[in-house]
């Protein structure tokens, strides 16, 4: 059985609902606590690959890193983005859950019941 991980923010309200929601499925999950052990480039892209997103899909473009470091500008690169979102943690969109070769973004957070 493949096991569940969460890339978890405690700070926020949809990231605790995701863990809620997996616990009570009796699911406990592997923490992954991002901001304080923040995924290297290639990490991030393996776990693209999982979602079926692209780098600038999972931006949270209301931090304010996302305007300092110029991430709106259309000609920045994928992997640039991902060595920036490495290096600045919050501009990863979260929750990520991921199951083996599958991962869902729990925006909303009913949607990690897509992989129980």
């Amino acid at each position: 059985m493949d096991s569940t991980e969460i890339y978890h923010h405690p700070n926020c309200s949809k990231s605790n609902k995701v863990l809620e929601l997996l616990r009570e499925n009796n699911i406990e999950p592997n923490i992954i606590y991002y901001l304080e052990d923040p995924p290297s480039p290639e990490l991030l892209k393996d776990l693209l690959k999982k979602l079926g997103l692209t780098a600038r899909e999972i931006l949270r473009k209301k931090e304010e890193p996302y305007s300092v470091l110029n991430l709106e500008n259309p000609a920045m690169e994928e992997e640039s983005i991902l060595k920036v979102m490495s290096e600045n943690p919050i501009l990863i969109e979260r929750p990520i859950v991921t199951k083996g070769p599958k991962a869902i973004l729990g925006r909303p957070p009913e949607n990690v019941l897509q992989l129980i």
